[in-house]
This record gives C-alpha cells, structure tokens and sequence, in this order.
C-alpha cells in the first residue's frame, strides 16, 4: 500500500458524503473497515470492490493491504482521534494518507447535551488500561469525555469511581450515536442496559474537600499496621522522601515494604501519572493499603504481596523498568533487594530510603546502605537529617548508578 484515503463515518443509516469524498470512493477498488461500517456504506461502493475486514489481529489486515497500491479504509469518527489513522501512520509510516473526518462520538455525545467541551480532557478506555482516567479524576477534572469498550463499560466505570469516592461527577451515556433508530443520550442509571458502542461525559457536580487536593495527607488520616503511628512515614519525611526520588520527571516508582502504603499513596496524589508498583510480605499490609487508597480516591496502584526477592520480574514488562525506587523495609536484606533492583532499574533511576538513627535500633540501615554501594558500585549522594518533634531523627539516603 502506498496510499489510502480514510473516511470517518457516523454511525447515521442515512449517508451522506460530500463531493471529494464521493470521488474517493467512486475511484477506488480496495476497501477496508469494520462490519458495522460495511453495513452502512456497503451499498456506496463499486460492484467488483474488494472488501477487507479490519479484525484482530491487525497484523493480518496490513498483510492484505501491502497487496494493493491504494485503499479506501471507512473509520469511526475522526480516524485522527484515537482512531484508525492512527494505527496506519504507527504501522505504515512510508504511506501517504488523506483523511476525511466526521464528529467524534464524544463531540457528537457534548453536542447532544449542549455544553461546551473546549476545556474537556479526553480520555480512551478502549484497549487501554484505567491509568488516563484515573490520572483526570485525581487531577479533579471539571469535565472528562470516556471512550469506552465492551468490559470497560459505563458500569465497571461507575462502580471503579464510587469505590474510590470520586461521587462528584454527573456522568451521562450516549449510545449508537448518530443512528436515527438506536440513538440514545441519557444520565447514567445502575439498572440500564447500554448497548455498544457507547461514550460518557463526566461532568464534576461539586468540589469535595478530598485529600486529593492538599500537599501531605495527615499521618493520623492513614489507616495504620496494628494501630500503630510509628509504622508510617511520617508526613515532613514523606514529602522530602518524595523530592529525594525526582518523581516529577520519573515514569515508574517501586515502593518496596510499603507497609500502610502512605508513600505510594502520597506519590500517587502528587504525581498521579507514575504508575507505581507497591511490595510487602506482610500479608496483613494488604487490606491496609486497599483501604487507605480507597480513603483517599488514590486508584492504580498495582499491589504485589509476598518476599520481594522470590517475586519474578519480566524484563521486558513495564513494571520490570522503575526509574524512582524507595526501600521502605529490607529486613536485613538490603543489598540482595537492592542488586535486584539493579537488574532492572532504569539507566537515569534512583533508589531512596530512610534511616532512623535510634539507640534501639540494631541494624544501621545508613551502614548496610554504605555497604551495599560499595560493592554494587553505587554513587551516593550527601544524607539529609530531619529531626521531627520529639522523634529520633531521620536520614533521607539517595544513590544512583
């Protein structure tokens, strides 16, 4: 293939092109497009016209297309808005390309409702993960426009929003858009049925005074191991353990015995666009962290329960590549956890942890750390020491490769 046209089309029976597109299709032999647009445009094209299926998986679709000097190829909406055209470009970058666009479903869907959506943040579930939305809901968003799929669906969304008490938003569904008989715009409901393809809108209804907003949760807010206040970070060192791990231009952050989660969930309000991975072997840790990401609207921390250095790490996953990584317990087993983490740990990475400096305490963490970059070759950047009210004092330790 070296070139094709792109045509966004509604999900309107009643189709109507205007005149350039028209040309495109009239002079075209080869095209291309889902089911649901075969059925709408079927009737437009030429009567010898070859006809290729877009299904899964894509690689085979490309494959017949390098057959043909020049496709037709019928998409949903705008092709350039997370939209087909999008793949081509990614999968055949020699190919010159038109595209026609239509609305898309989410301008269509803000049309229907009549409000202005200049300022909306876009957001596609489709095939994707819940990280993009869940960044918007905890940036609080005035308006997010979804994209939905078949699993994640107005439904899973509603429910994933009302666990983490992210209940002041007005979400409204609009279905089948552009199709006179199946159309359908209406405020969500727990007890609709919606048909695919669908979109949302969330609008926000109120600014709740939620710990999403405020720099440093609290330390008596957490919900805490055994009650205990001495097994948190306290509120001063998370903040300074947070600048010590550079998180504003890092991508992935390791939280490794995270214990009540404070740091994970702290970085995750922060800087909600890291994905964060949090470990502990305490299997009690894990209702804790739940709850407390619940408490505090902190979705898509990925939890990982059981020893750290018998969990397996792909190489090649985007867990397996953190750039920020904080130790919050080794159990004396710092520089086996810390070697593991080298295998792994970006070229441009940091690794965090603090010390305590009480005459309890056995173990000097600040010594084993020593130790431990010594014989990794570690650099180590100068301690800072915090002294917090009547509390022993505190060592933010920093190395990197």
């Amino acid at each position: 293939m070296k070139t094709c046209d792109i045509i966004g089309i509604s999900d309107s029976r009643r189709v109507w092109f205007p005149p350039e597109v028209m040309d495109a299709i009239k002079n075209g032999c080869v095209f291309s497009g889902g089911i649901r647009h075969h059925e709408i445009v079927g009737q437009l094209l030429p009567k010898d016209a070859v006809w290729i299926d877009i299904t899964v998986p894509l690689e085979k679709v490309f494959e017949q297309y390098m057959y043909y000097d020049h496709v037709v190829i019928f998409a949903s909406g705008d092709p350039l808005f997370f939209g087909f055209a999008n793949t081509v470009q990614r999968e055949c970058k020699e190919v010159r390309m038109r595209v026609f666009p239509s609305p898309n479903s989410l301008q269509m869907l803000a049309h229907r409702m009549g409000v202005a959506y200049d300022d909306m943040r876009v957001v596609s579930l489709t095939g994707r993960d819940w990280q993009k939305l869940d960044e918007a809901l905890i940036h609080g968003e005035r308006m997010i426009g979804c994209l939905t799929d078949r699993t994640k669906t107005p439904h899973t969304i509603h429910q994933r929003m009302t666990e983490y008490g992210y209940t002041d938003y007005q979400m409204t569904v609009g279905e089948n858009l552009g199709n006179e008989d199946k159309e359908r715009v209406s405020p969500y409901d727990d007890k609709t049925v919606y048909e695919h393809p669908n979109c949302i809108i969330l609008q926000k209804t109120a600014q709740k005074g939620r710990f999403r907003c405020a720099f440093g949760i609290p330390d008596n807010e957490f919900a805490l191991l055994d009650g205990r206040e001495k097994m948190i970070t306290k509120m001063p060192i998370r903040l300074l353990t947070l600048q010590a791990l550079e998180l504003p231009k890092k991508h992935v952050l390791w939280d490794i015995g995270f214990c009540t989660g404070s740091i994970s969930i702290e970085a995750r309000l922060q800087f909600p666009h890291l994905q964060i991975e949090a470990f502990e072997i305490r299997p009690e840790c894990e209702a804790i962290i739940q709850e407390n990401a619940r408490r505090f609207g902190t979705p898509g921390i990925s939890v990982n329960m059981g020893d750290f250095l018998q969990a397996t790490i792909p190489a090649d996953s985007p867990t397996g590549h953190p750039d920020a990584v904080f130790i919050g317990g080794h159990g004396g087993h710092l520089k086996e956890i810390m070697a593991k983490v080298l295998t792994v740990l970006a070229p441009d990475g940091c690794i965090v942890m603090n010390s305590v400096k009480a005459p309890k305490v056995t173990t000097d963490s600040h010594q084993l750390l020593d130790e431990a970059c010594q014989e990794l070759g570690l650099r180590q950047e100068s301690p800072m020491r915090i002294v917090i009210d009547e509390h022993h004092p505190i060592e933010i330790l920093k190395c990197k490769r």
